[in-house]
C-alpha cells in the first residue's frame, strides 16, 4: 500500500530529526527526503513543531509493534512485565532523540493535551494484560487495571528516560535501573 503524502512527510521528518537533530533540521530537509514540494508540507503542517502529534502517533505504533514482538502472549504475567520493561528501555535507548523531540514539541505547543489520546493503544494493551493477570490470580485483585496501566507505563518510561534522555552519563546504570523497576512492579502488583 502506497503511503499518502502526509505519512511520507512524517516518516521523512522522523528520519531527518534522528540524523540532524531538531534544531538543525529545516523544512526543506524534510520535504527533500519525503520527495514532496515544500508547499505540500504546508498543506498538512503549519510548522516543524506541528508535526509532533503525528510523530508521536508513529512512535506509539512502533512501540506497539515492538511490544507485541517482545512480550510473549504465552509467558506468565511476571515474565511479561520483565519483557515489557526491557522493551520500553530498548525503545527509549534506540529512539531517545525522537522521544525527546516529541516531549519538547508537545510541551511547547498546544498539542500536549493530545498525548493521552495518542498513547491510548498502549494503555489499552497493558490494561488487558493486567485484567488477565487478575483473572488468573497472578497479581492482586484490587488493582484498577486502566489506572494501573497508566501508572506502570509512566513509571517505566520515566525510569528509561532518566537513563537515555536526561543523563547521558547514566547509560551504564541502565541494568540497575531496569532491575529496580522490575522489583518495584513485582511488589506493587504483588506478583506471584
Amino acid at each position: 500500500m502506497a503511503q499518502n503524502k502526509k505519512e511520507m512527510i512524517v516518516r521523512a521528518a522522523i528520519e531527518v530529526f534522528r540524523n540532524k537533530g531538531i534544531e538543525k533540521t529545516k523544512i526543506s530537509d524534510i520535504v527533500q527526503v519525503a520527495g514532496v514540494a515544500q508547499g505540500t508540507f504546508y498543506l498538512y503542517f503549519p510548522s516543524k513543531l506541528s508535526l509532533m502529534p503525528a510523530i508521536a502517533e508513529v512512535m506509539v505504533e512502533k512501540t506497539m509493534e515492538i511490544l507485541r514482538s517482545a512480550v510473549s502472549e504465552k509467558a506468565s504475567f511476571s515474565d511479561q512485565m520483565q519483557q515489557f520493561v526491557e522493551a520500553i528501555f530498548k525503545i527509549n535507548e534506540e529512539y531517545h532523540e525522537i522521544q525527546a523531540l516529541i516531549y519538547s514539541g508537545l510541551a511547547s505547543t498546544e498539542h500536549l493535551k493530545e498525548w493521552e489520546a495518542v498513547y491510548e493503544p498502549i494503555y489499552v494493551w497493558l490494561s488487558e494484560k493486567l485484567d488477565k493477570a487478575k483473572d488468573t490470580g497472578e497479581i492482586r485483585n484490587s488493582i484498577r487495571s486502566a489506572h494501573t496501566a497508566k501508572l506502570i507505563i509512566g513509571l517505566v518510561e520515566s525510569a528509561a528516560e532518566q537513563i537515555y534522555l536526561y543523563d547521558s552519563q547514566a547509560e551504564n546504570m541502565a541494568d540497575t535501573q531496569k532491575k529496580e523497576v522490575k522489583e518495584f512492579l513485582k511488589h506493587a502488583l504483588q506478583m506471584e
